[in-house]
């Protein structure tokens, strides 16, 4: 059944409307309530849906222009009139009061859940809505200042803990490519550049710290014989003349010494 908006026509008087794309459909709502689930509810149900697709799309194309494409945009607020289509009850009024802040709640869904480069969780997306407002609200008389956290917690209600996270979310809508360049010119950098490397100097420590077990039970002639090769860097043959060992029997010393610690370190990792 087409829906009729000539007038004389239909049972229903016509109400103010502030848009075209409001079309009359209060009978047509009327009789999908008396309908049960079937193919004519179905299609009645898709006659209301194209009805008021306009105004779906005039209400996706106020947020266009906010990095997201305006079809995308337009298939979110269907599909939001298409919730509304199903939950509306006549009975508590004018379809259009109901639908118009179903559709424009689910397309600010789709931005607060799919529009972040970061994945920012809920309440924090909700911390930066209330201190995006506050801000706003706080510095629309000329010659403001900028609210601090503090000023933003008294009028949010919020904790300054709470706060400075919505702060820190509102940069955190798009992101910033490691390639990005940092300065003009020849010499210019990236953001990469700007980072520092891993520090092998930290392996040592780990390192050092990991054979102090092992050398302090080592005997005190072998803790001398490696004291003596590696921090005075003394040759063997000079380590064996100074305690009166052969060379091969201070290599043999120092190889198993070595082997000792080594093995004490890595069984405590």
């Amino acid at each position: 059944m087409p829906i009729n908006t000539a007038p004389g026509r239909s049972t229903h008087t016509p109400s103010r409307r502030s848009h075209d794309d409001a079309p009359d459909t209060a009978a047509v709502f009327a009789r999908l309530a008396d309908l049960g689930e079937g193919p004519e509810r179905d299609a009645l149900r898709d006659e209301l849906v194209a009805a008021w697709l306009p105004m779906a799309h005039r209400i996706a194309g106020r947020f266009r222009d906010r990095g997201e494409n305006i079809e995308d945009l337009r298939q979110v607020a269907a599909l939001g009139l298409v919730k509304a289509v199903d939950r509306f009850d006549a009975s508590r009024g004018a379809f259009e009061s109901y639908a118009v802040p179903t559709i424009t709640g689910e397309v600010k869904r789709h931005f607060r859940d799919r529009m972040w480069a970061l994945r920012v969780p809920r309440r924090v997306q909700e911390y930066r809505n209330r201190v995006r407002v506050a801000r706003r609200e706080l510095t629309e008389n000329p010659g403001s200042a900028e609210p601090t956290v503090a000023d933003l917690a008294a009028h949010t209600g919020l904790t300054e803990d709470e706060v400075s996270a919505g702060l820190e979310a509102l940069e955190s809508f798009s992101t910033l490519s490691l390639d990005a360049e940092l300065s003009a010119g020849d010499d210019g950098y990236s953001l990469a550049d700007t980072f520092g490397g891993a520090d092998g100097s930290f392996d040592t420590v780990i390192d050092r710290e990991a054979a102090k077990q092992g050398l302090r039970r080592l005997p005190e002639r072998e803790r001398a014989i490696l004291y003596m090769r590696f921090f005075e860097d003394m040759t063997q043959s000079r380590i064996a003349e100074s305690l009166g060992l052969s060379q091969m029997h201070v290599s043999r010393l120092i190889t198993s010494s070595c082997a000792r610690v080594r093995a004490e370190a890595l069984g405590g990792q």
